[in-house]
């Protein structure tokens, strides 16, 4: 996880509804073309104001930065208890979360833009990205870095791992949970979570700590089928970083034979936050390949 404090824009949040009616954040900053920015696990739209990436790009293109479900200030599928757990509906039951919901919050930001829309995920932001791509026809381009598929049945997370999590949840544990996330599945380092943890945005991830072991769950579930993506033709980039966890880089090169019209972009020397330890050579990748004729 990054280490930097991201800063306070100052700029207001906008809102679109998704299908199921859950309003959807999104903060817009710059002018030109439409990039929209999809986070992933643990963090909000704040993520890409770390080492100044949304700042750049915000020079060349209209950013849109989006808080995923129930993470900063979008909607979510419930209200939660005081020890996490999904409160009832009017009918006493309790509304349950779906990644589906997800991949369609990603397309009706798409959509509601009025012109082709460069589309970039990073991590699980990189999956929902992707099947958003299946669910809207207002796409100029697509860039995922490191969306977490797995394929020849390897686990993407141990089961003993998501138990804890959930667990912890029950407890009302929330801040262990993060802990626990950044330690086992982000696989941070101490000063890096020391980091994490001295950083404004904490307690509102702390906050939000219902949304990453279900999210979890639900990403280890996702079953990549790759005949689905045969049509579509959208000019796409896959980044990975060489110094990747297998689990994230492996899935590259499956994608790319599955997205007709792709290519692959490789950070040598740098890992899952290329975008935090190359910062200038991964804004100049995202936008030589948004201008380029494809």
């Amino acid at each position: 996880m990054a280490e930097a404090t991201p800063p306070d824009t100052g700029e207001e949040m906008e809102t679109v509804t998704s299908a199921d009616g859950t309003e959807i954040a999104f903060e817009r900053t710059g002018s030109g073309p439409p990039l929209v920015l999809v986070h992933g696990g643990v963090c909000d739209h704040r993520f890409w104001e770390l080492s100044d990436v949304r700042a750049t790009f915000a020079d060349h293109c209209t950013v849109y930065a989006i808080d995923c479900r129930g993470v900063g200030e979008s909607g979510d599928v419930t209200e939660r208890s005081s020890t996490g757990q999904p409160e009832a509906d009017a009918s006493g039951d309790a509304n349950e979360y779906d990644l589906e919901r997800e991949f369609e919050d990603v397309a009706t930001v798409v959509e509601a833009i009025d012109e082709p829309v460069t589309l970039l995920g990073h991590s699980s932001g990189a999956l929902l990205s992707l099947e958003a791509a299946l669910r809207t026809d207002n796409l100029h381009k697509l860039i995922l870095y490191e969306p977490p598929i797995t394929f020849d049945d390897r686990e993407l997370y141990s089961d003993e791992v998501l138990a804890e999590m959930e667990q912890l949840l029950d407890d009302g544990e929330n801040e262990q949970v993060l802990v626990l996330f950044l330690q086992e599945i982000a696989q941070s380092t101490p000063k890096e979570i020391d980091a994490q943890r001295s950083a404004p945005d904490w307690q509102d991830l702390v906050d939000a700590a219902h949304v990453w072991p279900r999210s979890l769950a639900a990403v280890g579930e996702y079953e990549f089928n790759a005949a689905r993506f045969a049509d579509m033709t959208t000019p796409t980039l896959l980044l990975s970083g060489g110094e990747s966890p297998p689990f994230l880089k492996d899935a590259t090169g499956p994608i790319y034979d599955a997205l007709p019209n792709s290519q692959i972009g490789t950070f040598d020397e740098h890992a899952h936050e290329a975008m935090l330890t190359a910062t200038d050579r991964f804004t100049g990748e995202v936008l030589s390949f948004i201008r380029a004729e494809n």
